[in-house]
């Protein structure tokens, strides 16, 4: 299945990740599948954007400075008016230990770095499927 260009238009999504490059390649994406995207550089900086603009679906980066993506995932998950919203978490590591902490803290997915257009919009995919289901 080929995905058409704003297959995802309206939908607001945020990338959480220290890297430039990352949040770069994934608004580029996003943008390109229609998707309104916020950045944010770390936890403390997103998590004011998250009470503001109230994203449809959260990508954070594990390994942040001053707040990580596992207490980051855990601080949204812990507020009630957040604790629905899918946070997928974006890491370089691949563990088991890893993807098992993320679901620890309430994360949805577990995407490894670098990520691919058909992984970063298929993670959309079954997310908004599950949210307008």
């Amino acid at each position: 299945m080929s995905e058409e260009e704003g297959d995802f238009a309206g939908l607001k999504v945020m990338v959480i990740d220290d890297s430039k490059t990352i949040r770069r390649t994934a608004e580029s994406l996003l943008k390109k599948a229609g998707c309104e995207v916020l950045t944010a550089t770390d936890g403390f900086e997103a998590l004011s954007i998250i009470a503001e603009e109230r994203p449809d679906l959260i990508f954070v980066d594990i390994m942040m400075p001053r707040l990580d993506g596992y207490q980051t995932c855990a601080l949204i998950k812990h507020n009630e008016e957040f604790a629905d919203t899918p946070v997928i978490m974006l890491s370089s590591k691949d563990g088991l230990f890893d993807r098992a902490r993320g679901r620890i803290v309430g994360s949805e997915q577990y995407l490894t770095k670098p990520f691919t257009k058909e992984e970063l919009l298929g993670a959309i995919r079954s997310h908004a499927e599950k949210q307008s289901a």
